[in-house]
């Protein structure tokens, strides 16, 4: 029986089998919502039924809430009203999950008596990840199946847990054929039509004598991940709840907490940045019937640290690499250090011996060019230098098959520049990976001039194929994140001459959610490889002159800190008398600032670049900005990105702070600010026919 466009109701042997449709993720929409109400009900008033299966057609179980229903009028039976129907049924019900069961979709699954699960299966409630907690009785229910602590793991962290794991703590009953789901389900759930059944919302088990301390252990151990996120602390209280508070006591509370959270801006932000994320996938001007170029074999040149870490990029999806370099030594250590640090991964548990090797016997390496014939894909990751990338690329194109891509991973230089030492400009394109390659998940996209349609597309899906969230970006200095990034690095050096120092600066950084401030990255990355000259250097910036007292950052043990042996940072006298002496001697004014005022100083100038990134068409949409920067520099997520935290800020406010510093703003962020709109649902660039998805 047909409920409605996503529901069907079939009853065979006494048992119903509810199946619900709804491509591509089975979402609980108010149509995936109204076909359970009504399925249930039908199930539940048919007095040839004895119990009832809950299954999803095509790759996976109830993967959660559709959220794009979130900010829209509430239509459709309302979801707490359908688990109640669920969990009041007088007929057992089993849940069978296969895919994922997600968000709202295990809250579903934990309103059923039962739950059975095929082996690949996930569950999870990663809610967290929006800024929200579960807010269907997720966070009353989990901890009576699978205890408190477990429950806060899967809800505070958000990792969904397999099967088999499930099936350990609780949270399945019995794990099905991978091929055999609803017969298993059915089976298992006619062999227990007579067994009494105790809701989940009824059991006190797990919880019952649960020690508070555990609470703020687990607060404790958070404390550096949960820092500037709201969700997990109100899912701690929510636990907390349901330890301490009768059910129904423990579902108001977690509706007020959840209401909390979805009224934040925080969870705004993160909201506002997940669909941020899909959306760079969209390319507007790509024809929807792009031929697909095929990438069965990857080329790199340069054993470095970036070149190693863009080849495990390829390995880890089952691509053989070829790795050239020009030196034996050279080639050697950069196949060495691949290896070490895989070796890392099974030593933590999380790769075994026998992947390891499967790997590496993936990779070539080489001291021949002529080694990069038959590649499909080749990436050049040498040394930042214009004349030796174009020479690299003259020389691949004599070596490179036809119809092979030719990828730069250069991080500023011009790509047009770069493929102009080729015949074939069409075939290059900006494939910028941020260090280390292997684990920052940003991939810029750089389109050339020239660059064909179907070169983007392919190194799109190229990305996301290794794992990347791929921006596109048009060619200019830095692109989109290191252009971005560059006014605070200049803002943060003149400051620490007018009075904050730089562990100042650096904390208030730490502070706004960043990873690392400003002058321990300079420390990091080392003052002497971020344009520093010896030969013509002449104690004209700080700078300079630590670079010249031979303090070039954790290295040499001292840079803007002072480093021990373990490279843990303190402030450095030294480097504070430099900077005052310099102050004074450039006649600099010294004062108090506020953390506001440093905020200020570093991130409206940021803002302003990215406006004039959109003004110039080099990113596609203010989202796509956003997301650079998340995944580029760490910033936090909380806040959405700069630009969509700017307009939290106040764009009037932006401009108007930015021409009190002496910094032009943008035309478009003064002309936003004037008309009231946001920048962060900007787009630079209007669709020119069917916008594509790149998969």
């Amino acid at each position: 029986m047909q409920i409605n466009s996503v529901a069907q109701l079939d009853v065979a042997g006494g048992i119903a089998t509810l199946t619900l449709d709804s491509p591509p993720v089975n979402a609980l929409s108010a149509a995936v919502r109204d076909g359970l109400d009504q399925g249930f009900r039908a199930a539940i008033e048919d007095e040839a039924v004895q119990g009832i299966v809950l299954i999803c057609a095509g790759r996976t179980f109830i993967a959660g809430a559709d959220i794009s229903e979130f900010d829209k009028a509430p239509t459709g039976a309302p979801l707490h009203d359908v688990l109640a129907l669920i969990e009041g049924s007088p007929k057992p019900v089993v849940a069978a999950i296969h895919g994922t069961a997600l968000g709202g979709g295990l809250e579903t699954a934990l309103v059923c008596d039962y739950r059975v699960a095929t082996p690949s299966a996930k569950l999870g409630l990663p809610e967290v990840a929006l800024g929200l907690l579960p807010g269907a009785g997720g966070t009353q229910r989990l901890p009576r199946v699978v205890g408190a602590e477990a429950a806060l793991e899967m809800m505070a962290i958000g990792k969904p847990v397999r099967a088999k794991d499930a099936l350990a703590m609780g949270l399945v009953d019995a794990i099905t054929g991978e091929e055999t789901l609803h017969a298993d389900a059915v089976a298992f759930l006619k062999a227990r039509l007579d067994t009494p059944r105790t809701r989940i919302r009824d059991r006190t088990d797990r919880i019952a004598g649960q020690d508070p301390a555990l609470f703020h252990a687990f607060r404790a151990k958070h404390a550096r991940a949960f820092k500037g996120f709201k969700a997990p602390e109100n899912i701690i209280k929510a636990v907390e709840a349901a330890v301490t508070l009768p059910f129904d006591a423990g579902m108001k509370r977690e509706a007020e907490l959840f209401w909390e959270l979805f009224r934040s801006r925080e969870s705004a932000a993160q909201r506002y940045f997940f669909f941020a994320e899909r959306q760079t996938a969209k390319v507007p001007d790509l024809a929807a019937d792009l031929p697909e170029i095929p990438v069965r074999r990857v080329g790199v040149i340069g054993a470095g640290t970036m070149g190693g870490g863009i080849a495990m990029n390829f390995l880890n999806v089952g691509l053989p690499v070829t790795i050239v370099e020009q030196a034996q030594e050279a080639l050697d250590r950069g196949v060495a250090t691949i290896r070490r640090n895989y070796q890392v991964t099974v030593d933590k548990g999380r790769m075994t011996a026998e992947q390891l090797e499967q790997r590496m016997a993936l990779l070539t390496p080489s001291l021949e060019f002529e080694a990069l014939s038959a590649v499909d894909l080749v990436i050049e990751a040498v040394f930042e230098k214009l004349s030796l990338k174009q020479e690299i690329f003259a020389r691949l194109d004599k070596v490179a098959k036809p119809d092979a891509i030719l990828a730069t991973n250069t991080s500023f230089l011009d790509v047009d520049a770069i493929a102009a030492a080729t015949g074939r400009p069409e075939s290059v394109v900006g494939m910028h990976f941020f260090s280390p390659a292997n684990v920052m998940k940003l991939l810029e996209v750089v389109r050339g001039a020239e660059t064909d349609p179907q070169v983007v597309a392919a190194a799109m899906a190229i990305g996301r194929r290794i794992g990347k969230v791929a921006v596109l970006s048009r060619v200019c200095d830095g692109f989109i994140a290191n252009r971005m990034m560059a006014p605070r690095m200049a803002a943060a050096q003149a400051l620490i001459l007018e009075g904050p120092l730089p562990w100042e600066v650096d904390q208030v950084m730490l502070d706004y959610g960043f990873p690392m401030g400003p002058f321990a990255m300079l420390d990091l990355v080392g003052l002497d490889v971020i344009g520093w000259d010896a030969a013509t250097s002449s104690s004209s910036s700080v700078v300079e002159i630590l670079c010249e007292m031979g303090r070039w950052g954790q290295k040499k043990g001292g840079g803007y800190y002072d480093y021990d042996e373990k490279r843990r940072a303190a402030p450095s006298p030294i480097a504070e008398q430099v900077i005052r002496d310099f102050a004074a001697k450039t006649g600099v004014a010294q004062r108090q600032f506020s953390d506001a005022e440093i905020v200020a100083r570093l991130l409206y100038p940021v803002v302003n670049e990215g406006a004039k990134i959109l003004e110039e068409g080099v990113a596609i949409r203010a989202s796509d900005v956003d997301v650079a920067l998340v995944y580029g520099y760490g910033w936090p997520v909380f806040t959405g990105g700069p630009l969509f935290w700017a307009d939290g800020v106040g764009l009037a406010k932006i401009a108007d702070a930015l021409e009190e510093m002496g910094h032009t703003p943008s035309p478009l962020l003064r002309a936003l600010a004037e008309q009231g709109k946001p920048i962060h649902q900007y787009r630079s660039v209007a669709p020119v026919g069917r916008v594509v998805e790149v998969a």
